[in-house]
């Protein structure tokens, strides 16, 4: 487990630990992606991840619509999205995707989540309801910096008090909100996708170490407090104070930069 002590540089992460790692999980927004882009250089990266036998899954509070993209179109070995609403995996070879839904929400709710987004939209001047609202499944996004412009913290903690209000769990991306109804997150999520869809215990200290996260912000924080080998970009300090667990390293580079330099490291022990 990582304490979320002093983040140290990726460089100073041993040749020996990240020859070890056999699959990569990693947040999307501003992980993977820069400024809202999936970038060519950080697309390469996940390829050449993939390629070189690394397992690549994403997990991220991005919704349904973009998961099934991702799972049947990107490099990647499975994806879990909506903040661990679900997963999805796709077969290549039977060309059909499979969907996991975790947990049992309450039937009534869309229409809840509709009668909260009204409340919050209403309640806090400036945010908006996520563009990708409407291919959600389980949850609901308040857009604070994604689309609109960039609300304080002190909004921002607005909105998680009246998710919590409503009774509903909510975590802070670097762009939303995210609010839903269920005992589930980004980490509990993927040690069971891990464990049904690969056959991979992460409660085995030694199956651990072999699996790396890397993320940027405050809904990370679950993966960044059970990794050992938890690793921030460098925007993750954009957050430092709003972190629970701070991952265990940081990149030079930030958000899609900050994922290609994480790549090359482990591809480096690849060649060598």
């Amino acid at each position: 487990m990582n304490s979320g002590g002093t983040m140290r540089p990726l460089a100073d992460l041993s040749h020996q630990a990240r020859s070890r790692i056999v699959g990569v999980l990693a947040d999307i927004d501003d992980t993977i992606t820069t400024d809202g882009r999936l970038t060519a250089a950080a697309y390469a990266a996940l390829e050449r991840l993939y390629a070189a036998g690394i397992q690549v899954i994403p997990v991220t509070g991005r919704p349904a619509g973009w998961c099934d993209h991702i799972a049947r179109m990107w490099p990647v070995d499975a994806v879990v999205g909506e903040n661990g609403a679900f997963w999805m995996r796709y077969d290549r070879e039977a060309r059909r995707l499979k969907t996991v839904f975790v947990g049992h929400p309450p039937p009534d709710r869309l229409s809840r989540i509709e009668t909260i987004a009204a409340e919050i939209l209403a309640a806090v001047p400036g945010c908006a309801l996520a563009s990708d609202q409407f291919c959600r499944v389980a949850d609901l996004a308040i857009d604070f910096r994604e689309d609109v412009e960039p609300l304080p913290p002190v909004a921002v903690d607005a909105i998680v008090q009246r998710m919590e209000a409503a009774g509903m769990r909510a975590k802070v991306s670097s762009i939303h909100v995210n609010g839903w109804f269920g005992d589930y997150d980004k980490l509990s999520t993927t040690k069971r996708m891990l464990a049904e869809e690969f056959g991979i215990s992460l409660e085995n200290g030694t199956e651990l170490e072999r699996w790396i996260f890397v993320g940027d912000s405050p809904n990370d924080v679950p993966m960044f407090g059970f990794f050992p080998n938890s690793v921030g970009v460098a925007n993750v300090l954009d957050f430092a104070d709003r972190l629970e667990a701070k991952p265990a390293w940081i990149t030079g580079a930030r958000s899609g930069a900050g994922f290609v330099e994480l790549s090359e490291a482990l591809l480096a022990t690849r060649k060598t």
